[in-house]
């Protein structure tokens, strides 16, 4: 079983967070045995989706990381290490409260569902130039009202293809889907004729939804 250096920890944990873990590590039976186990179980809507879990410290392999947060075990299995390196879990008080997972990492274009050799084109062509402008001046603004935002993850110039993340207060929306497609997805194809589709590529899995 691996233990990796402080300065090259794949998770670390907020003391709040910490001590959330802590308490709930207290309620399983033989304690002592167990780590907090963390892994990417898969993509939704162009952002990874996790797993969260105590399970024995034995079981971690020589190629999982294992690290050790002010006495807490935390695995990462290794499928799952370079996806979450740099990633914090935070505590979110808000509503119910609960384990939130801060991750700097995206998802591969070919997990996102936005084909490679669009992504590598990047976001500055003319048309992905407009869909910003429109963005910006026009959409955000009026979603911000919800706490939400919209931005463009991607472009297909060729094929007039916009993908488009959304976030903040529209993030986990059950209402999402009809801001999209009603609100977002018509002011894009008034504004920018050329587009023919417009592709949600947002984790509604995610946002303040809590893990634990």
């Amino acid at each position: 079983m691996a233990q990796i250096a402080e300065e090259l920890a794949v998770v670390t944990l907020s003391p709040e967070a910490r001590q959330v873990v802590r308490e709930a590590l207290a309620d399983e039976q033989d304690p002592g045995g167990l780590a907090l186990w963390l892994e990417v179980r898969g993509v939704q809507h162009g952002q990874f989706v996790y797993d969260l879990y105590f399970q024995a410290r034995a079981d971690a392999g020589d190629d999982d990381a294992v690290v050790v947060d002010d006495e807490l075990t935390v695995v990462i299995p290794k499928s799952s290490v370079d996806r979450l390196r740099g990633a914090r879990l935070e505590w979110n008080p808000e509503g119910e409260g609960g384990l939130v997972l801060a991750n700097p990492n995206s998802p591969e274009p070919e997990e996102l569902g936005v084909p490679e050799e669009v992504m590598a084109a990047g976001l500055d062509g003319p048309l992905g130039t407009r869909v910003r402008e429109v963005l910006e001046e026009m959409v955000n603004p009026s979603i911000a009202a919800h706490g939400g935002r919209s931005d463009l993850v991607a472009i297909d110039e060729g094929g007039g293809v916009a993908y488009l993340r959304l976030s903040g207060g529209c993030q986990g929306c059950a209402m999402s889907r009809m801001t999209l497609t009603q609100g977002i997805e018509t002011a894009l194809r008034e504004e920018v004729p050329e587009l023919t589709r417009v592709v949600d590529v947002t984790d509604h899995a995610g946002g303040a939804n809590p893990y634990y």
